[in-house]
């Protein structure tokens, strides 16, 4: 289980989880929400040749197929698992449905199924919804190979509703080898594409350089 790469060079990781479960699927079958996939984040890091990294649920993927092979045929990006239904690993993580321990290799199991036709480069990288994991939860993971990855500076974007409190949220605690999270869902975090563009200047500003996360942890 890893935070953060190395505190040499400059390199960052910049993470974007697309989360989907059940609940946000009945949201936008019903027409409450629009969209759980935020483009314009994907149009500025093309945009700017920004390196990402994207840990997918399984069920956001079947949601965005097109999204998917946009992320996947991009050789900037990298593929990463945030499980099939962003079901909790644990108990007690944000009110999330909890999975049972012995279905919990499965489930990750299933995500790089769903991912692996798209191709890209995919990784064995793996992230917890909510960061929620303990050792019953690692231990029934170990058997796949996977690498967790949390991460050292939380941005808070899930339901912000303003951008400057992430912009500080996340420079005020990067670092080289840092592991930034930040989402991709759209309808639940909203201002994430607002802060990017500052978030952007901000490295550049402090001599960090976003990279894969590959890179970031090996580097």
């Amino acid at each position: 289980m890893v935070d953060h790469g190395p505190r040499t060079g400059a390199k960052v990781a910049l993470t974007f989880d697309a989360d989907m479960t059940d609940g946000m699927l009945a949201s936008l079958r019903a027409g409450r929400v629009k969209s759980y996939a935020n483009l314009r984040i994907l149009d500025l890091l093309e945009r700017e040749q920004v390196p990402a990294t994207f840990f997918l649920t399984g069920k956001w993927v079947k949601r965005y197929p097109d999204v998917t092979r946009r992320i996947a045929g991009n050789p900037r990006f990298e593929l990463a698992n945030h499980t099939y239904g962003h079901a909790a690993f644990t108990a007690d993580c944000y009110d999330l449905p909890r999975l049972p321990v012995d279905e919990l290799a499965g489930d990750v199991a299933k995500t790089f199924e769903v991912i692996a036709p798209y191709g890209g480069r995919q990784t064995r990288y793996f992230r917890f919804p909510g960061l929620c994991h303990d050792a019953a939860a690692l231990d029934a993971l170990a058997p796949l190979g996977v690498t967790v990855v949390d991460g050292d500076v939380v941005s808070g974007d899930p339901f912000a509703t303003a951008w400057k409190p992430l912009v500080r949220a996340v420079l005020d605690h990067v670092r080289p080898g840092s592991v930034v999270i930040m989402h991709v869902t759209e309808a639940n975090a909203a201002m994430t594409d607002e802060a990017l563009p500052h978030i952007l200047a901000g490295l550049r500003e402090r001599g960090l350089v976003p990279a894969p996360l590959s890179e970031v942890l090996t580097t």
